[in-house]
C-alpha cells in the first residue's frame, strides 16, 4: 500500500499558506458569523493540506453529541446535520480523548458515521476544537487514497482548530450577548401602560460582564388591579434571558387566575420546578388595588420595595423574604400589604442597583433610601440612577421601576 509521504520540498510553502489560515481570525471578527468562518478556514486548510474533505462538528452541550456544522468537500455531513454522541466512532473519540487521532485505513475502522464509509474515505485526521480548556468540537481532514499525515500537516490541522476554537468562542459570546440583550428589551415594557392616577419611570441597564436576566413588568388585571413585577434570573447571556421570558409569561398567567401575590408566585414557583429544573430566580410581585389606596406585595427572594411618602424619609418595605423561584421545600408564601398615600413613590429594583463587592447590600439600599424621594418619577429615578451608579459601570444588570400615586 502506497502513501504520500509529507514532502520536505513543500514545507516552506505550507508555512506560507498557514499564514493566510492565522489570519483568518482577524477577519472573523470584523464581517464574518461563525458559519463563514468556518467555511472559509475549512476552504483554506482543502487548499494548504490537498485534502479531499475537511470538515468541523461543534459540540451541542446539553444534549452531548457532535453536530456537523460546516464541511468541504464533504457537504452532504453538513446538510444532513449529522450528529455524532461523545465517545462514540472516529469524531466521537477525538472529543474524548482531547488529542490528534489518525485513522489510516477507514473501512477497516469503526465509524459511527457511515457517511465516511459510503464516501470512499480512507484516511482520517481528527483534533479537537479546544479554547481556554474548554472543548468546543472536532476539526478532522480526510483523502480519499491512503494517506499518512505527517507531523508537520498534523501541526497544521492543530493550530486551524486552535484559530477555529478561539474564534467560534469569541463569535458564539458575541451572539449570544447580542441574541440575549434583543430578546431582554424585547421583554421588558417599551411603555409603561397609562393609568389614571398613577405615574411610571423605568431604567433598564444591562450588565458590562454579560446580559442576565432581570426584568420588570406592568400590567392592568380585569378587576382593574394593577400587576407589578420586578425580576431577576439567576446566571447570565442568552439561557438567563430565555428563562426570563418564560417565567414573566408564567407569571402572567397566573395573575389572571389569583389576586394573591402569594400565590401567583407558589404557581410561578410549580411550574418553573417542573420544567425548568435548573433555573432560579428572585421574584417580588405587586398587585395594586384598582383604588390606589393600598398595595399587596410578596417576595420571594427579592429586595425589598422602598416607599418616599410626602413629608416622610424613604424606608424600605418589610416585606419577608420569601424562598427563590426554583427552589422547594420553603414553606407557605407571604403577602404583605402597604398603604400608598397620594404622593406616595414606590421604588422596585434589581440588586445590581445596590450591590457591590466592597459594601453590604444592606448599605447599598440605604444609599437608595437617601436618594429616593416623593417627586416627579423621572426626576426621582435620575437622582436614584446618579447616586447610586454615577460614572459606575456596573457588572450585574441595573433595573429600576417606579410608580407615584397622583389621585387623592
Amino acid at each position: 500500500m502506497g502513501f504520500v509521504e509529507d514532502p520536505v520540498g513543500a514545507l516552506t510553502d505550507v508555512a506560507r499558506k498557514l499564514e493566510n489560515i492565522q489570519a483568518l481570525t482577524d477577519e472573523a471578527f470584523s464581517h464574518m458569523d461563525v458559519e463563514e468562518f468556518l467555511d472559509t478556514l475549512l476552504e483554506r486548510l482543502h487548499e494548504v493540506l490537498n485534502v479531499d474533505t475537511a470538515v468541523v462538528l461543534l459540540l451541542d452541550r446539553q444534549a452531548r453529541l457532535l453536530v456537523a456544522t460546516a464541511a468541504r468537500g464533504f457537504e452532504e455531513e453538513d446538510s444532513q446535520a449529522v450528529r455524532v454522541p461523545l465517545g462514540d466512532g472516529f469524531a466521537g473519540r477525538v472529543a474524548v480523548e482531547r488529542r490528534p487521532i489518525y485513522i489510516e485505513d477507514v473501512p477497516k475502522a469503526q465509524v459511527f458515521n457511515p457517511l465516511l464509509v459510503q464516501r470512499g474515505l480512507r484516511s482520517l485526521l481528527g483534533v479537537p476544537l479546544i479554547a481556554g480548556g474548554t472543548l468546543l468540537g472536532v476539526l478532522h481532514v480526510g483523502t480519499l487514497t491512503p494517506r499518512r499525515f505527517g507531523p508537520h500537516e498534523i501541526e497544521l490541522v492543530q493550530i486551524a482548530a486552535s484559530r477555529a476554537a478561539m474564534a467560534v468562542q469569541a463569535l458564539h459570546s458575541q451572539s449570544e450577548r447580542a441574541g440575549a440583550l434583543e430578546l431582554q428589551r424585547s421583554l421588558v415594557p417599551s411603555a409603561l401602560p397609562p393609568i389614571p392616577g398613577v405615574e411610571w419611570a423605568a431604567r433598564y441597564r444591562p450588565g458590562r460582564a454579560n446580559v442576565g436576566g432581570d426584568w420588570y413588568d406592568v400590567f392592568r388585571l380585569p378587576s382593574g388591579q394593577i400587576g407589578i413585577v420586578m425580576g431577576d434570573v439567576a446566571g447570565h447571556g442568552l439561557a438567563a434571558a430565555v428563562v426570563m421570558g418564560r417565567m414573566r409569561s408564567a407569571l402572567r398567567a397566573y395573575a389572571l387566575e389569583s389576586s394573591d401575590p402569594a400565590e401567583v408566585l407558589e404557581k410561578v414557583n410549580r411550574k418553573m420546578q417542573h420544567f425548568e429544573p435548573e433555573a432560579m430566580a428572585t421574584v417580588l410581585y405587586a398587585v395594586c388595588d384598582a383604588s390606589l389606596d393600598w398595595v399587596q406585595m410578596s417576595s420571594a427572594g427579592h429586595c425589598p420595595p422602598v416607599l418616599a411618602v410626602p413629608g416622610s424619609p424613604a424606608h424600605f418595605v418589610d416585606v419577608k423574604p420569601d424562598i427563590l423561584i426554583g427552589l422547594s421545600d420553603g414553606g407557605p408564601r407571604h403577602t404583605t400589604t402597604v398603604g400608598l398615600p397620594p404622593g406616595t413613590v414606590m421604588c422596585l429594583y434589581t440588586d445590581g442597583l445596590v450591590e457591590r463587592r466592597n459594601r453590604s447590600i444592606d448599605d447599598g439600599i440605604a444609599q437608595l433610601c437617601d436618594a429616593l424621594y416623593a417627586g416627579p418619577p423621572e426626576a426621582v429615578s435620575a437622582a436614584v440612577m446618579a447616586s447610586l451608579i454615577g460614572r459606575h459601570v456596573a457588572e450585574d444588570d441595573v433595573a429600576v421601576l417606579l410608580m407615584r400615586r397622583t389621585r387623592t
